[in-house]
């Protein structure tokens, strides 16, 4: 039975997660901050570890549920709330932890109606009371944004888009890439997973390895890093050997600078401030590999030589990453293209001009938008016609385009897992 408005709320186990919880969303929602960059200021009072993988994942199940959510709450007022009232904030997030954690219902009242007062405490315990008699219930797959669920639609088509809600229904296993792709089956049976191809280990969410993935085989002897299967493969495509001048453009978090000084190559890695290196900076330190990095805006950035392959994975909407960042689908960064489209370009531009005779230069972008991807490769280049990507380079699962261009999509591979949304094409320069 849900307790009376006016019953002392006994329960405060978990109040503390939810209430990070709620601020996390605030950031998110409210002032357009990604989640990642939410955390520490959302999470600086909650002490427990626990409480605080709670919020975030709280805060995550929100965010993939929120259209379904929302039909949810305004299902049961008698007039919309605005989208940014800290009621619908809090209900969200009781919803989320009800319907979607399994938090017994006398717990969802208990720990919702401290995180409101007044006038919205009575309406969110009159809509939790009157969803929870009601047996409420969310859709088998989350809806998408409407503009993303047309969107997609009208690019990929209407699979593509209803392939895309299934995968964000959940958190998808963790791909690890290796720092030796000869210890691929020693670490595929270490951690309990499986390969999609040398140097790479997938291990599923059901697979009891302890929350921390520092406490995880492997890590601290830097066997792995963390990296979607997806978001590997314009390094692999790279083809940096030992001794090959390589330049990672825009390199933070550094996973394909790992993979490429791993293959022996001479890597600078660049990137626009030194906080974001630092991170780059601990993986090379953990993992004993070694590159070179450079803080700057590589619009402005001189290397002062010429390299023989350049990696340019360019900022961009990352709409590709929903499964894993569904924060992404909710920030106004996604929606508004037009400057991200004119960096990509100028990027691209950028490093042709630094790539010697005869080199490789590898674009990508974790984007599920043409405009970031296909539409900026197909931009003519003097001097930088395209190298296509051959399937005989590729895991037996993926294809390249008829153009010789890589785009992972959702649904590919759906039954091993799935991957992230990327669009990859290489160019070589012409020889002098």
């Amino acid at each position: 039975m849900v307790k009376s408005d006016q019953a002392p709320v006994q329960a405060t186990a978990g109040v503390p997660a939810r209430r990070a919880a709620l601020k996390l969303l605030m950031a998110v929602l409210g002032r357009g901050t990604p989640l990642e960059l939410a955390l520490d200021t959302a999470l600086a009072e909650v002490r427990l570890s626990n409480d605080r993988a709670l919020a975030r994942h709280l805060a995550a199940t929100v965010l993939r549920w929120l259209p379904d959510l929302d039909a949810l709450i305004d299902s049961a007022t008698p007039k919309p709330l605005p989208e940014d009232a800290r009621a619908r904030m809090v209900l969200r997030v009781a919803l989320a932890g009800w319907l979607k954690l399994g938090t017994p219902p006398h717990a969802v009242v208990a720990t919702a109606l401290p995180l409101v007062e007044g006038g919205p405490r009575r309406l969110v315990h009159g809509v939790l009371g009157s969803l929870i008699r009601a047996n409420a219930t969310l859709p088998e797959a989350p809806h998408l944004p409407d503009l993303f669920a047309i969107r997609w639609a009208m690019d990929w088509g209407p699979e593509v888009a209803e392939a895309a809600a299934a995968a964000l229904a959940e958190e998808p296993a963790t791909d690890l890439t290796l720092r030796d792709a000869a210890e691929t089956d020693r670490w595929a049976e270490a951690l309990g997973g499986t390969s999609l191809a040398p140097g790479h280990v997938r291990v599923p969410r059901s697979k009891s390895l302890g929350g921390d993935l520092t406490e995880w085989p492997g890590f601290a002897e830097g066997a792995w890093w963390v990296q979607d299967f997806a978001a590997s493969l314009p390094a692999r495509l790279l083809g940096a050997q030992p001794g090959d001048s390589v330049l990672d453009m825009c390199a933070a978090p550094g996973g394909k600078t790992l993979q490429i000084a791993a293959a022996g190559a001479d890597v600078i890695a660049l990137d626009v401030s030194d906080t974001r290196l630092e991170r780059v900076r601990e993986n090379l330190a953990r993992t004993g590999l070694a590159a070179t990095l450079a803080a700057g805006d590589a619009l402005r950035w001189e290397p002062g030589r010429l390299f023989d392959r350049i990696l340019l994975d360019a900022p961009c909407s990352a709409t590709g990453i929903y499964r894993r960042h569904p924060d992404v689908l909710h920030l106004k960064g996604a929606r508004d293209l037009a400057p991200l489209t004119l960096l990509q370009a100028a990027l691209l531009r950028r490093a042709a001009g630094w790539l010697k005779p005869g080199g490789t230069l590898v674009y990508a972008t974790c984007s599920l938008d043409p405009r970031e991807g296909e539409r900026i490769a197909e931009r003519i280049i003097a001097g930088l016609p395209r190298a296509p990507i051959e399937a005989a380079e590729l895991p037996a699962s993926l294809a390249p385009t008829g153009e010789g261009w890589v785009r992972t999509l959702p649904g590919q591979i759906a039954d091993q897992g799935g991957l992230d949304g990327f669009f990859i094409a290489r160019f070589r320069k012409l020889a002098a």
